[in-house]
């Protein structure tokens, strides 16, 4: 496993759009998870041990997000075929078991985490009300660490600030975690 950081936050940048199968069955695009103080998007997968050590904890910032008004979606991009843990039903099934409260997608051909720039799983996008980007960094300091402690809640932090002023916070520590697996193209 190698461990991979994500790069600076660009400010104000756009998302790119998308249109997605949700592990509820249904199409999911950018426009229907943007929440009305803004949007978290959240590239994951299931087997990642950094995803694994956090997945409560983003069940909780998620929750808390939505009563002020910013959305969260999870995106998987991973290719599934040397990663079996990844497949749309385990997607199912870790949705099902961590009752997640935003919609878990998959992004089966892998534009939409090559159009973000999504480099690792976890990789947060965090945008205000008029989907600029504003937070590129980590969830919080515990990395790998399942811990439950009094960690600083870095991302849910600046985007209770993103949600309160539109804006995020200059100084973000970059989020750690395993990069993306990549489709191998055929020769």
């Amino acid at each position: 496993m190698v461990s991979t950081y994500t790069p600076v936050c660009e400010f104000g940048a756009k998302p790119a759009d998308f249109s997605l199968l949700g592990v509820d069955g249904n199409t999911w695009t950018l426009e229907q998870c943007a929440g009305p103080n803004g949007l978290l998007i959240m590239f994951i997968c299931n087997h990642c041990p950094y995803v694994k050590a956090i997945n409560r904890k983003l069940v909780r910032d998620t929750t808390e997000l939505m009563a002020l008004g910013v959305n969260s979606v999870a995106i998987m991009s991973n290719d599934p075929t040397d990663y079996a843990e990844d497949s749309y039903q385990n997607m199912q099934r870790v949705a099902r078991e961590f009752a997640y409260p935003f919609p878990y997608l998959l992004d089966s051909t892998q534009e939409v985490a090559k159009a973000f720039g999504a480099v690792c799983t976890p990789d947060f996008f965090g945008y205000n009300n008029r989907l600029e980007l504003q937070y590129r960094g980590r969830l919080d300091a515990s990395g790998r660490q399942a811990d439950e402690g009094e960690t600083r809640r870095d991302l849910f932090l600046a985007m209770k600030q993103v949600a309160e002023t539109g804006a995020g916070p200059v100084d973000q520590v970059a989020s750690i975690g395993c990069s993306i697996k990549w489709r191998e193209d055929p020769a």
